[in-house]
């Protein structure tokens, strides 16, 4: 499975975990280069599984939120630890 943007190729992999409809790929297959961090607002803090959103970018072009992962989770949400999601102008495929 590949996630995409623009026709560049930001994370790889088969070994793919879904949950809710989102795949989570392991931080190792994603070019973690291509991430930024953003800073939590009030409604991340509010997560209980420590929500971390990323900025993707590509080529210069910052697509703010775009792949996020979960730095506490709890329950069976543990499942995709140390992964990142993905969505918005991401591909998914």
């Amino acid at each position: 499975m590949k996630a995409t943007l623009r026709n560049k190729v930001i994370a790889e992999s088969e070994d793919i975990v879904e949950v809710d409809g989102y795949a989570y790929f392991p931080r190792t297959a994603v070019r973690m280069e291509c991430l930024e961090k953003t800073a939590r607002t009030a409604e991340d803090l509010e997560c209980p599984h420590g929500v971390q959103f990323y900025d993707v970018v590509v080529d210069g072009e910052r697509h703010p939120r775009a792949a996020w992962s979960y730095e506490a989770p709890r329950g069976e949400m543990k499942r995709v630890a140390r992964r990142i999601g993905f969505w918005q102008d991401v591909a998914v495929g």
